[in-house]
């Protein structure tokens, strides 16, 4: 798990807590390393809610299908950052969305019940832990508030416009990169991508915004 700690480090889940002590917290944890290709589903809609998972490397997806087979996709977790918490806390039955790997990507996966019930030995970081998740919980709550404020919009230029200054204030400056390509936005915004790519046009024309692949700047 050496290799790994420097990421580890910067996971919310771990704040406050030295690496002294997250080395023996892993071992306590029975923490486990899996490596998937992209486009694996690491976890498909209707499995059980029991794992807590961390990107190492790579990027997953969190997203849900129709019935007619059009993605949306809820969020995007990069390194350090964790997934499937509030459905492992929940503890339900069939969770309703897919963790999908985006690229090639190394997770670390903790059984929620050795989050939440001390072990044997006391640890002493367990109170840590579980404050740790709480505040994750929370911020998570709070970006799903986000996004649903995002797809309110009724037109595609209102969505974009609003996804791309909540990422400017997020990011601290005007010019940045977001991480979605083209058709990944499109399925975060939930809207066509033709007409997206066509918004985004008449916007550079307009001297809204520049952009470059997933590079925008807010003019």
């Amino acid at each position: 798990m050496k290799k790994y700690m420097e990421i580890l480090k910067k996971c919310p889940l771990f704040a406050g807590i030295d690496e002294a002590d997250l080395e023996i917290m892993l071992g306590c944890l029975g923490a486990k390393v899996e490596t998937f290709d992209k486009r694996y589903t690491i976890l498909p809609e209707g499995s059980a809610g029991k794992y807590v998972g961390i990107v190492l490397s790579g990027s997953v997806c969190i997203e849900q299908l129709d019935i007619y087979g059009n993605r949306s996709i809820l969020s995007m977790v990069t390194p350090s950052r964790i997934f499937a918490e509030a459905f492992a806390c929940a503890g339900v039955a069939a969770i309703p969305v897919s963790v999908v790997a985006n690229e090639e990507s190394e997770i670390m996966f903790i059984n929620i019940e050795r989050i939440l019930n001390t072990c044997s030995n006391n640890c002493r970081f367990h109170n840590a832990l579980i404050r740790n998740l709480m505040h994750d919980l929370a911020e998570k709550s709070l970006m799903f508030h986000r996004k649903i404020d995002i797809i309110s919009k009724r037109t595609t230029r209102e969505k974009l416009l609003t996804y791309l200054n909540y990422e400017s204030k997020s990011q601290g400056r005007m010019s940045f990169d977001i991480p979605f390509d083209r058709q990944g936005l499109a399925d975060y915004l939930e809207v066509d991508r033709s007409g997206l790519s066509l918004e985004i046009s008449k916007l550079r024309k307009e001297g809204i915004l520049e952009s470059r692949k997933n590079h925008f700047t807010l003019l």
